[in-house]
Order: C-alpha cells, then structure tokens, then sequence
C-alpha cells in the first residue's frame, strides 16, 4: 500500500468513526429540530469518508466498503477523541466543537493540495464543516452561558476531553512524507489559530481553557 493510499484513508476514518458516533443520537435528539441537525452532521460525515475511501479504492484496486468494514479495530487510524463517546448532548457537543474547529483549519490546507483529487473533495466538504462548525460554537455559547448548571457540565466534559487534542497537532513519518510532496497537511501550523479561535469563544461562553 503506497503512502498516499494510506494518508488517504487515514483522513477518511475520522470522518467514518465520527459519524457513527454522530448517528447514535438519531431519534435521541433533546428536541425534534435538534435530531434532525444532529443526524444530517452523521450524514455529511459518512459522505466525506466516502469521498476519501472511494479515492482510496481507486488507488488500491478494492471497494470503499472494504476500506471501511473489512479491517480489524487496531488497523483503523482515527484520532482518539473522535471516538469519544457521546455520553449527554453537552459532552457530544464539546467533542465535536474542539474537533470542528480542527477539521475546518485542516480542510482550509488540504485544499492547497497538489493531488487534485484531496483538494476537490475539501472544497466540496468545507460548505459541510463551516456548518457543522457553527452548529458546535452556538451551542458552546449556549450552554457555556446558560444555567449554572449547564455551565459546571460543559466545563467538566471540556476538562475531560481537552487532553485528546494534543494529537490532531502531532505527525508523523507519512505525514512528514506528504507534506513534503506537497500532498499532505502540516498540522503543526494549525495549533496556533485553532488555540486562537476556541478559546475565543471559551471566553464568550463564559469557559475556562483547562
């Protein structure tokens, strides 16, 4: 399996994993107009792993469904806190806030991509994550400045959930490869505008950056 095989469907199983957690809350949404968003963000996400393993399977002679069925846990290249679990609608919220803000700086340079076809399906999918995105910081807002109790609970899933970022700012050997093919992202230059932007709407929300 080549390299950009391999980044290739190392993008796309965020978005695959993302998504089934995403659709648990299917029929289980606070409010009817909320299950709705909650389960058209599962939808987005499960087309954008699509994209990502269909392009893969291209490359590699197999199906998407294979990429994306036919491999053991352990072989699947996720970031951890995607696979967080929903817990209440609050932790769900601040798991896809920190990541939404993550995803939208990674597709704004993925875009910039030599291979044509990774910058053509970043295009189509940052109109997705720009929602998605403001869909997360509303409800930050939201619940950061709501009740008392609203508060305390968001903060705690915050406090929890803060120490999985540090690993959407890490790379690797294939990363280092394909950002120097000019293929890949160089997600070490994001962490300066993704601290910027979330604790700017930490501090609106009345939130504490832990």
């Amino acid at each position: 399996m080549n390299n950009l095989i391999q980044y290739t469907i190392r993008i796309a199983d965020n978005y695959l994993i993302l998504g089934q957690r995403m659709s648990m809350w299917c029929s289980n949404g606070p409010t009817l107009e909320e299950d709705i968003a909650l389960a058209n963000i599962s939808l987005d996400l499960f087309g954008q792993a699509t994209a990502f393993y269909n392009y893969a399977a291209e490359l590699d002679n197999k199906t998407a469904d294979e990429l994306a069925f036919k491999r053991d846990a352990v072989d699947f290249q996720n970031y951890q806190i995607v696979e967080i679990e929903n817990k209440d609608f609050g932790h769900t919220i601040v798991r896809n806030f920190l990541f939404d803000t993550f995803n939208f700086l990674f597709y704004q340079e993925l875009i910039k991509s030599t291979d044509q076809q990774l910058s053509d399906i970043a295009t189509k999918s940052i109109k997705e994550v720009k929602y998605h995105l403001r869909h997360s910081k509303n409800w930050i807002l939201r619940l950061g400045d709501g009740t008392e109790e609203s508060n305390k609970r968001v903060q705690d899933s915050l406090n929890n959930i803060w120490q999985y970022t540090g690993e959407l700012f890490e790379i690797d050997d294939l990363d280092k490869k394909m950002i120097k093919e000019g293929v890949g992202v160089d997600m070490t230059i994001l962490q300066v505008e993704w601290i910027k932007m979330v604790e700017n709407i930490l501090k609106e929300a009345n939130l504490k950056k832990p």
